[in-house]
């Protein structure tokens, strides 16, 4: 198993089909151009070669949340930066729907930026 598929196979129900859902949209969003990677022991997302977007668990929030590169330049009520000079988060709560359409969206701002 390579180290990405052991980050999500580690997680816990219901983190890792929900987290393993959203990969597997980011990367048919644009299958040319996302590709994915692990760094820093985390599954990141590159747009172009570029750093976009990531998944991780917030130790204050206590839920998994989606990190996006250049979220200093979106502006989305629900996006959080709390100190991060670079990136804004999107908490992800699993007991709610997804919201899909606006991670969706949210990746497409960010690939304005590039």
């Amino acid at each position: 198993m390579n180290p990405i598929q052991e980050y999500f196979y580690r997680l816990e129900e219901p983190a890792r089909s929900t987290l393993l859902f959203l990969r597997e949209k980011i990367l048919k969003s644009d299958t040319e151009n996302i590709t994915e990677t692990f760094s820093f022991g985390l599954p990141f997302f590159k747009y172009r070669k570029k750093m976009l977007c990531y998944f991780n668990f917030s130790k204050k929030h206590k839920k998994y949340y989606i990190s996006f590169y250049h979220g200093d330049r979106i502006n989305h009520p629900k996006l959080l930066q709390e100190g991060r000079k670079k990136f804004k988060i999107l908490l992800i709560d699993m007991d709610e729907d997804l919201p899909l359409e606006l991670i969706l969206d949210l990746i497409d701002d960010v690939k304005k930026v590039y």
